[in-house]
């Protein structure tokens, strides 16, 4: 990388876009036409269609992508107006952008399949170590994930397991 090159991206940031309702992926692709950078994280869901049960990639905001502009060089205006957008979350006269280091966390989390991985690759039945609290330090056996960010697990406390639930950040996977 070049000086020019990292001078180029000093200005540049990640902004939020609202969508129209269910028009995510027709936002992503007339932005990226338009030349834009666009990031719209995806979940694996599982739904109900015609009595049987598919898995989809479904955004993980509805209604909400990310566009990474240079706001004193780009014309970001034309964003409002492409197809799918409803409007740049503002902040007063100028887009609002997101907190550095959120969208590249979640784009650090993209898996293969082009999913985000919330469980930082937990699975139940793993074997995980507490690393905060009380308990710290202690084994156990995680046995279920939520959407809330929580993990139910079975804690070995003396002879007995003892059920606990705790946040996802709590715990370190034992490899």
């Amino acid at each position: 990388m070049t000086e020019s090159d990292t001078r180029s991206d000093v200005g540049r940031r990640w902004y939020a876009v609202h969508t129209l309702p269910r028009a995510e992926t027709s936002a992503e692709r007339h932005l990226e036409r338009q030349g834009f950078d666009v990031f719209l994280p995806r979940i694996r869901k599982t739904r109900r269609h015609a009595r049987r049960l598919e898995t989809v990639l479904a955004p993980l905001f509805p209604r909400y992508g990310f566009v990474a502009l240079d706001l004193g060089r780009q014309r970001w205006r034309s964003v409002n107006g492409t197809i799918g957008v409803a409007g740049l979350v503002m902040g007063g006269e100028l887009p609002q952008a997101v907190p550095v280091g959120v969208v590249e966390t979640l784009a650090a989390c993209v898996t293969a399949d082009g999913s985000v991985d919330l469980d930082h690759g937990f699975r139940p039945g793993d074997t995980v170590r507490l690393v905060v609290g009380p308990f710290a330090g202690h084994l156990g056996i995680l046995t279920r994930l939520d959407d809330r960010g929580r993990v139910e697990m079975l804690l070995s406390l003396m002879a007995n397991p003892v059920r606990l639930k705790v946040a996802r950040d709590m715990l370190e996977p034992v490899r």
